[in-house]
């Protein structure tokens, strides 16, 4: 019988040396943002990518000491694009200051979007977090070869955190975004993000050939198919954890974040409970739950 997953060990250590530009290796350049937050972690990462000529991933908050950051870490060289991982303002509200400033085209997934559309009753809980106006000059797509800055790079859509996330790799390092972090699991927000689509872009990274992650928020991690592989354990562990707290008699949302969580700080069950309502969804799709919406919140059955 094969061993079950370990859990995912988080690294809470990470010195983000903030504001400072710090080469990872040649051709990578780290810049974190001063956004930090329940959760930013330590702030936003910054990457600029190339030689002679860079490109920027995500430039971050709407901050004049980050941007300023930004061009000294640049150095006067040419700012050939400016792409995104994804549409929350953490990582895109600077995009357009940025974009004008450089004289540097915006590249990203296309417009922010719903994972799904919304249905009765419902909400988007992390609306204001989404970067809804901004549009990019080109749309990038899951599989093809950009250049960005003096360096080829694979993009690599990762739908699950948030429907347009992309993640972007070569040699063997992939810009995994907030898709696989080291500091943490990620947030899935529905109908912002999904569940299924998380779950279905794990196994994507995994089965990649890119070994060294460096995630948007905190440090690298060494072994990032096996860090991937442990996250998703951990929410198929979740799954069975939902699973008997409705055996148990958990009948809403509320209840089911009770039984998993009895004594996390309000911040932390607040976040849980988005995630929590991502894993029922999942769970529902799969018929091993029966959910009904209602103006007074989701019913849950088996």
């Amino acid at each position: 019988m094969a061993s079950p997953a370990p859990a995912p060990v988080f690294d809470t250590d990470f010195y983000p040396q903030t504001g400072t530009a710090v080469a990872v290796q040649p051709g990578l350049v780290r810049i974190t943002a001063p956004n930090a937050s329940a959760y930013t972690f330590t702030g936003t990462n910054s990457f600029l990518v190339g030689h002679e000529k860079v490109a920027i991933i995500d430039p971050g908050p709407e901050d004049a000491s980050h941007l300023e950051a930004l061009r000294r870490a640049i150095g006067g060289r040419e700012v050939a694009s400016i792409i995104l991982t994804h549409t929350h303002r953490d990582h895109s509200a600077l995009a357009r200051t940025a974009a004008a400033a450089f004289d540097a085209p915006l590249w990203f997934g296309g417009p922010h979007r719903l994972a799904r559309p919304l249905q009765r009753w419902e909400r988007n809980p992390i609306h204001r977090s989404g970067d809804w106006g901004l549009r990019p000059d080109r749309t990038l797509h899951d599989g093809e070869a950009i250049i960005a800055g003096d360096m080829e790079i694979t993009v690599h859509a990762t739908p699950g955190h948030c429907a347009n996330h992309l993640a972007f790799g070569w040699d063997d390092m992939l810009l995994s975004g907030d898709h696989v972090m080291g500091w943490n699991s990620t947030l899935v927000s529905v109908p912002d993000g999904s569940m299924a689509d998380y779950f279905a872009s794990l196994d994507k990274v995994i089965a990649l050939p890119n070994r060294r992650y460096h995630p948007a928020h905190g440090g690298p991690i060494g072994d990032g198919p096996a860090h991937a592989r442990a996250l998703k354990a951990h929410r198929e562990r979740r799954n069975a954890q939902i699973l008997q707290a409705v055996e148990h008699g958990a009948r809403s949302i509320g209840a089911v974040v009770k039984s998993i969580y009895p004594a996390q700080s309000l911040p932390v069950r607040m976040a849980a409970r988005m995630t929590i309502a991502a894993h029922l969804e999942y769970l529902g799709a799969l018929g091993l739950l029966r959910l009904r919406r209602s103006p007074f919140g989701m019913r849950i059955g088996r």
